[in-house]
C-alpha cells in the first residue's frame, strides 16, 4: 500500500505536523485493515504504567504536557470518578453484530463505558455510533487502520490517521458529538502522535487490565484475567470488533456483576486532569 515518503520524525514538531495532514490525507486512500489481536501485537503493547510516555519508550522528560484546551498529553489511565471506579472501554468496532449486544449488557447493568472505534466502521455502522452516543457513553479515536507499528511511521502518516478517524467517528456520531479520546492500536503511542491527539482535543487513553479477550481464550479466562489483574489498575480493555465477541459479550456481562457485588462503580477516563501517581501499577509497555 503506497503511503507518503518518509518524514524526519526527530524534527517534526506538534505545529508543523498540522501542515502536512491535508496532503497525507489526500494521498492516502485507506479501507479496513484487518484487526491485530493481542496475541499478535495488538493487546500487548499497552499495559503501561501510568506516567509512561509512549510505546517506543522514547519521547519528553515523562512530565506530560498541556494543550491551551487543558488536555494533558500524558496517557490516562485514572478514573474521572476517583476511588475504586473502574474504566470499562470497548475497542475495534462498531459491528453490527456484536455492538447492540455489548449495549445492551452495558444498559442492563447500568454502566458507562468508552468506545475506541476504527473510522472506517464507524461510516459504515453510523446508527451504531448514534446509539452509542445516545446511551450516554463516550467516543474515542482507534485510528483508520488500526496499524500497530504506527509509532514506526511518519509523523505526517500518523496524524492522518488520528484525524481522518476523528473526522468520521464524528459525522457518523452527528449532534455535534466529540471524540474524547485516543487510543493507539496496540498501545504504539508515540510522543508525536500524542500531542496531535491533545491538540485536537483527545486525551491519550491507555489500559490497565488486558483481558485477552481478541485471542478468544473462553469466557472463564476473560472474567478471570480481569478478577486477576484489576490491581493493576481501573481501566479495562474489552473488544466488540475483530471477529466473534460472543466470549466477550458473556464475560463482561459477569465482570460487570462482579464488579458491583465488590462495591466498585464505573466512570470515564480522566480527561483534563493529570493520570493519579497511584492510578496502576501495570508492567512497562512492551
Amino acid at each position: 500500500m503506497g503511503f507518503l515518503a518518509r518524514a524526519n520524525k526527530k524534527g517534526v514538531r506538534a505545529g508543523a505536523v498540522v501542515v502536512a495532514s491535508a496532503a497525507a490525507v489526500a494521498a492516502t486512500a485507506w479501507g479496513v485493515a484487518s484487526l491485530v489481536g493481542p496475541g499478535g501485537t495488538a493487546s500487548q503493547h499497552n499495559v503501561a504504567r501510568p506516567g509512561a510516555t509512549d510505546h517506543s519508550g522514547h519521547g519528553d522528560d515523562g512530565r506530560p504536557g498541556r494543550q491551551p484546551q487543558g488536555i494533558p498529553e500524558g496517557i490516562a489511565h485514572a478514573s474521572e470518578s476517583g476511588g475504586n471506579a473502574v474504566n470499562i472501554t470497548i475497542d475495534d468496532g462498531p459491528d453490527p453484530r456484536w455492538t447492540p449486544r455489548v449495549l445492551d449488557v452495558l444498559r442492563r447493568h447500568d454502566v458507562k463505558a468508552t468506545f475506541c472505534m476504527v473510522g472506517p466502521q464507524a461510516k459504515a455502522h453510523p446508527d451504531l455510533v448514534k446509539k452509542v452516543v445516545a446511551a450516554g457513553h463516550r467516543l474515542c479515536d482507534h485510528t483508520m487502520n488500526h496499524d500497530t507499528a504506527m509509532d514506526k511511521k511518519p509523523v505526517a502518516y500518523q496524524q492522518a490517521q488520528i484525524l481522518e478517524a476523528k473526522k468520521l467517528i464524528e459525522e457518523a456520531a452527528g449532534g455535534g458529538a466529540k471524540v474524547e479520546y485516543y487510543r493507539a492500536p496496540g498501545g504504539a503511542f508515540t510522543p508525536d502522535s500524542r500531542r496531535i491527539a491533545a491538540a485536537h482535543g483527545m486525551r491519550p487513553l491507555g489500559w490497565n487490565v488486558d483481558t485477552k479477550d481478541f485471542d478468544k481464550p473462553g469466557t472463564a479466562a476473560i472474567v478471570n484475567a480481569v478478577k486477576r489483574e484489576i490491581g493493576n489498575g481501573p481501566t479495562v480493555l474489552f473488544h466488540d470488533g475483530g471477529g466473534n465477541r460472543a466470549q466477550t459479550v458473556d464475560a463482561l456481562d459477569q465482570v460487570l456483576a462482579w464488579l458491583k457485588e465488590q462495591g466498585r462503580p464505573t466512570g470515564f477516563p480522566v480527561r483534563t486532569t493529570p493520570d493519579a501517581p497511584d492510578a496502576g501499577t501495570a508492567a512497562e509497555a512492551r
